[in-house]
Protein backbone atom coordinates (compact mmCIF):
# COMPACT_ATOMS: atom_id res chain seq x y z
CA UNK A 1 0.00 0.00 0.00
CA UNK A 2 1.20 3.23 -0.86
CA UNK A 3 0.29 6.73 0.83
CA UNK A 4 0.81 10.04 -1.20
CA UNK A 5 0.90 12.93 1.42
CA UNK A 6 1.68 16.86 0.49
CA UNK A 7 4.78 18.30 2.22
CA UNK A 8 2.51 20.77 3.68
CA UNK A 9 0.06 18.21 5.01
CA UNK A 10 3.12 16.19 6.41
CA UNK A 11 3.94 19.59 8.40
CA UNK A 12 0.24 20.43 9.33
CA UNK A 13 0.17 17.16 10.80
CA UNK A 14 3.79 16.96 12.86
CA UNK A 15 2.90 20.62 13.98
CA UNK A 16 -0.67 19.60 15.56
CA UNK A 17 1.21 16.64 16.95
CA UNK A 18 3.65 18.56 18.81
CA UNK A 19 1.77 21.13 20.50
CA UNK A 20 -0.94 17.97 21.73
CA UNK A 21 2.56 16.36 23.50
CA UNK A 22 2.71 15.22 25.99
CA UNK A 23 -0.79 14.22 25.30
CA UNK A 24 -1.69 11.89 22.15
CA UNK A 25 -3.56 14.26 19.22
CA UNK A 26 -5.06 13.28 16.07
CA UNK A 27 -7.90 13.77 12.95
CA UNK A 28 -9.01 12.03 10.20
CA UNK A 29 -7.00 12.06 6.84
CA UNK A 30 -9.44 12.67 3.89
CA UNK A 31 -9.02 11.90 0.51
CA UNK A 32 -9.33 9.24 -2.28
CA UNK A 33 -8.52 5.50 -2.67
CA UNK A 34 -6.85 4.38 -5.71
CA UNK A 35 -5.90 0.87 -6.70
CA UNK A 36 -2.54 1.59 -6.55
CA UNK A 37 -2.11 4.69 -3.82
CA UNK A 38 -3.98 6.59 -1.24
CA UNK A 39 -4.15 10.05 -1.91
CA UNK A 40 -4.39 12.33 1.33
CA UNK A 41 -5.85 15.82 0.47
CA UNK A 42 -6.57 17.19 3.30
CA UNK A 43 -6.74 16.68 7.34
CA UNK A 44 -8.96 17.36 10.20
CA UNK A 45 -7.71 17.70 13.39
CA UNK A 46 -9.97 16.00 16.25
CA UNK A 47 -9.98 16.77 19.75
CA UNK A 48 -8.76 13.86 21.89
CA UNK A 49 -11.96 13.22 24.37
CA UNK A 50 -9.91 10.06 26.08
CA UNK A 51 -10.12 10.52 29.77
CA UNK A 52 -7.80 13.42 30.86
CA UNK A 53 -5.42 10.72 33.07
CA UNK A 54 -5.22 8.53 30.24
CA UNK A 55 -4.74 10.98 27.58
CA UNK A 56 -1.15 10.81 27.59
CA UNK A 57 -1.47 7.23 25.41
CA UNK A 58 -5.02 6.96 24.31
CA UNK A 59 -7.10 8.95 21.69
CA UNK A 60 -10.30 8.80 21.14
CA UNK A 61 -13.15 11.15 19.40
CA UNK A 62 -17.17 10.96 19.53
CA UNK A 63 -19.61 9.64 17.07
CA UNK A 64 -20.50 13.33 16.15
CA UNK A 65 -17.06 13.90 14.89
CA UNK A 66 -17.17 10.74 12.78
CA UNK A 67 -20.36 11.73 11.14
CA UNK A 68 -20.08 15.01 10.73
CA UNK A 69 -16.70 14.58 9.16
CA UNK A 70 -18.00 12.19 7.13
CA UNK A 71 -20.53 14.62 5.88
CA UNK A 72 -17.76 17.74 5.14
CA UNK A 73 -15.80 15.01 2.95
CA UNK A 74 -18.74 13.74 1.18
CA UNK A 75 -19.50 17.43 0.41
CA UNK A 76 -15.83 18.43 -0.92
CA UNK A 77 -16.08 15.07 -3.35
CA UNK A 78 -13.62 13.45 -0.74
CA UNK A 79 -13.65 10.46 1.80
CA UNK A 80 -12.38 9.88 5.43
CA UNK A 81 -9.54 7.57 4.26
CA UNK A 82 -7.88 7.10 7.16
CA UNK A 83 -6.64 8.30 10.88
CA UNK A 84 -3.79 9.60 12.07
CA UNK A 85 -2.57 10.56 15.50
CA UNK A 86 0.50 10.46 17.64
CA UNK A 87 2.57 8.16 19.71
CA UNK A 88 4.27 10.55 22.79
CA UNK A 89 7.61 9.13 23.75
CA UNK A 90 6.84 6.00 21.72
CA UNK A 91 7.46 4.46 18.28
CA UNK A 92 5.73 4.72 15.33
CA UNK A 93 3.95 1.28 15.24
CA UNK A 94 0.84 0.63 16.06
CA UNK A 95 0.25 -0.63 19.86
CA UNK A 96 -2.67 -3.68 20.49
CA UNK A 97 -5.21 -0.66 21.63
CA UNK A 98 -4.45 0.65 18.13
CA UNK A 99 -4.95 -2.73 16.75
CA UNK A 100 -8.51 -3.84 18.95
CA UNK A 101 -9.96 -0.58 17.64
CA UNK A 102 -8.97 -0.40 14.28
CA UNK A 103 -10.64 -0.41 10.82
CA UNK A 104 -9.56 -3.24 7.76
CA UNK A 105 -9.82 -0.34 4.90
CA UNK A 106 -8.61 2.54 6.91
CA UNK A 107 -4.68 4.34 6.86
CA UNK A 108 -3.16 5.17 9.72
CA UNK A 109 -0.70 7.54 10.30
CA UNK A 110 1.23 7.32 13.28
CA UNK A 111 4.08 9.87 14.75
CA UNK A 112 6.12 9.29 17.33
CA UNK A 113 6.88 12.49 18.91
CA UNK A 114 9.48 12.74 21.58
CA UNK A 115 10.76 15.50 23.87
CA UNK A 116 7.77 17.44 21.97
CA UNK A 117 9.22 16.80 18.57
CA UNK A 118 8.14 15.01 15.70
CA UNK A 119 10.95 12.14 14.96
CA UNK A 120 8.83 9.52 12.94
CA UNK A 121 5.82 8.96 10.50
CA UNK A 122 4.64 5.69 9.46
CA UNK A 123 1.61 4.49 7.97
CA UNK A 124 -0.35 1.06 8.26
CA UNK A 125 -3.56 -0.38 7.48
CA UNK A 126 -5.52 -2.76 9.38
CA UNK A 127 -4.95 -6.96 8.16
CA UNK A 128 -8.13 -8.01 6.61
CA UNK A 129 -8.19 -10.95 9.83
CA UNK A 130 -7.97 -7.95 11.75
CA UNK A 131 -4.50 -9.98 13.27
CA UNK A 132 -1.86 -7.16 13.05
CA UNK A 133 -1.14 -4.62 10.77
CA UNK A 134 0.77 -4.26 7.39
CA UNK A 135 3.24 -1.24 7.01
CA UNK A 136 2.38 0.68 3.70
CA UNK A 137 4.70 3.17 2.05
CA UNK A 138 4.16 6.79 2.79
CA UNK A 139 5.25 9.17 -0.23
CA UNK A 140 6.04 13.09 0.52
CA UNK A 141 6.23 15.05 -2.35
Amino acid sequence: MRVALSDALQKRIAAQMEAAYPDEGGGFLLGRARADAVLVEDIVKVANVFAEEERHHRYAMTPQDWMRLEDAADARGLSLIGYYHSHPDSPAIPSEYDREHALPNFVYLITSVRQARARDMRVWRLKPDRSAFDAGELHIS
